[in-house]
């Protein structure tokens, strides 16, 4: 689980939008960047090179 305040002030490091918690997969989502920013030991990891690329039916929501 990530912190509610933590997850308030993150933005997309690509795109500088805002994230979507997805709780089951342990993602941070941006759906501008279409990428999604893994979330390990209840860190998330920021890196674009980490982040996978989101399927077209993940982003278009």
């Amino acid at each position: 689980m990530i912190d509610r305040k933590l997850l308030d002030i993150l933005v997309c490091p690509v795109t500088k939008a805002p994230l979507i918690y997805d709780k089951k997969k342990e993602e941070l989502v941006s759906k501008s960047a279409r990428l999604a920013y893994p979330i390990r030991d209840g860190i998330p990891i920021m890196l674009e090179e980490e982040a996978r690329q989101l399927d077209a039916d993940e982003w278009q929501d």
